[in-house]
């Protein structure tokens, strides 16, 4: 027989990943300290029988044996302890001891895993991602438990805690789908649909008795599914601060709309094959109305769709979404509202500047240039007057009114401003300068992007050594109270 050509080994796994039965079996730990205590607590997320091998523990230990239920056998280890055991762990941290429980489990015909000793292994353990029924395993024996971890971190973003209910879900319907759906391309269709449609939604909003609801309809055979619309806040624009149901929620959408000012690598964490809807709102630049978005949500989610409505910052804060949460709850259609970064929380973090600070500042208040007539607005100059952390959104144009309007009302001409553009994205630019200096900021052609004006004596206390000043001449200016 001529062997085939297997191509480059490098390629090819040194191990072969599989999953043992261990639910009612004997797993068997031997050893004594913190190696001994961390296997248990992962057997402890397991069904096993979990016995604990060793003349004296530590009160590690002796702490986890208690929390998972475990069986601590107070002796030397002895190769008849492994009778009936179906795996054993060996963490008595010295090799030569670990060495003689492989051998003895290699004689009992038992799976054999040394804590730490990949040479002694019979079997590797990953870092494992729960979401009974549902387990992630991972492993590398290249370059070891960091990587592991690291790629467990990424997959534990990407699988809610309650991916395991929708898992749950299905598991109790399959039968009922087997003898429902006979025809198997039917059935991967239910499946597929199961999986991705409002059941899917339902669960993972922690809403199970809608989930099991939806998913009798889907049983049922009802072809018509309802469309559902999250209203999503897309955070200042770093990919890295999008939150993870966010994340999730663009894998998931068939549409996204979105604003101007998301950025195309948020918007490109979308699925593949979503439709991008981009409804370029941005101050003075409204290629489309306010009512034209709400009409197309409506649109969509009747349509059957599932949409993300993809907002800069957090929807609630200045994000005009309480004119689409009425025009889907007028429509009928299910929404859910995601909360993101707004642009104060990355702008004080980028700056290290405390929006409120014992002594100094007790009260935030967040705050918009504009009314809806595009009025400059005085209402908060009170607030500010008594020694409050405003945040001005979106007040680039009408500056040197606020610093007018505040500087009348009382405030002293040399309170501390800082202005952040583009919050915590790699082209963010800071500056600083005074109340007074504030009247300069729309003579800066060279600040295009969002801007947000943080006024207050609590910006005498942020890390702002290195902004540049609002104008040359504020280099000059003394910010002490």
């Amino acid at each position: 027989m001529t062997s085939r050509k297997r191509g480059n080994p490098k390629t090819r796994l040194d191990v072969f990943p599989t999953f043992f039965k261990v639910a009612g079996e004997r797993v068997c730990v031997v050893g004594h300290g913190g190696e001994a205590a961390a296997k248990v607590r992962l057997l402890g997320e397991t069904n096993a029988l979990i016995e604990v091998i060793s003349r004296d523990i530590e009160p590690e230990l002796a702490e986890v044996i208690d929390e998972v239920g475990a069986v601590h056998v107070a002796e030397n280890f002895r190769p008849t302890h492994l009778n009936g055991a179906v795996l054993v762990f060996s963490a008595r941290e010295d090799d030569a001891l670990d060495r003689a429980v492989v051998e003895a489990a290699r004689i009992m015909g038992v799976p054999a895993n040394a804590v730490d000793k990949p040479h002694l292994c019979q079997f590797y353990t990953g870092a494992l991602v729960n979401r009974a029924p549902i387990a992630v395993a991972i492993t590398s024996t290249g370059v070891g438990p960091v990587l592991a971890r690291h790629i467990r971190a990424r997959i534990e973003t990407m699988l809610p805690r309650s991916t395991g209910d929708l898992a749950r879900l299905a598991e109790s319907l399959r039968d009922a789908a087997a003898n429902l759906i006979p025809d198997g391309a039917a059935r991967r269709r239910f499946w597929a649909k199961f999986f991705s449609g409002p059941v899917s939604t339902r669960a993972y909003a922690g809403d199970l008795a809608g989930a099991r609801q939806e998913a009798q309809r889907l049983l049922n055979g009802a072809t018509e599914e309802n469309g559902y619309v999250w209203l999503v806040g897309a955070g200042p624009g770093a990919e890295d601060l999008l939150t993870l149901r966010a994340q999730r929620l663009l894998q998931e959408a068939d549409v996204i709309v979105h604003d101007a000012l998301v950025p195309a690598a948020v918007v490109a964490m979308g699925r593949r094959d979503a439709q991008r809807v981009s409804v370029g709102k941005r101050k003075g630049k409204h290629s489309v109305s306010q009512k034209e978005i709400c009409e197309k949500l409506v649109e969509l989610g009747q349509a059957g769709l599932k949409v993300v409505r993809l907002k800069s910052g957090d929807p609630m804060i200045f994000g005009r979404v309480a004119e689409e949460m009425d025009a889907l709850r007028s429509a009928g259609i299910d929404f859910e509202v995601v909360p993101g970064v707004t642009a104060a929380f990355a702008a004080a973090a980028s700056a290290q500047l405390p929006l409120t600070l014992r002594g100094v500042a007790s009260t935030l208040v967040f705050a918009t240039g504009h009314n809806a007539k595009s009025e400059t607005l005085p209402e908060w100059a009170g607030l500010a007057l008594k020694g409050s952390t405003v945040a001005v959104y979106m007040g680039r144009s009408v500056a040197a009114a606020v610093s007018t309007r505040l500087i009348a009302a009382g405030m002293k001409p040399h309170t501390p401003v800082a202005i952040i553009e583009n919050a915590a994205r790699a082209e963010e630019r800071q500056f600083l300068g005074s109340l007074q200096d504030l009247r300069l900021l729309s003579e800066r052609d060279d600040i295009d992007g969002p801007v947000l004006m943080v006024i207050g004596d609590a910006v005498a206390h942020a890390s702002l050594a290195a902004a540049e000043p609002i104008s040359a001449a504020a280099l000059k200016r003394n910010f002490a109270a």
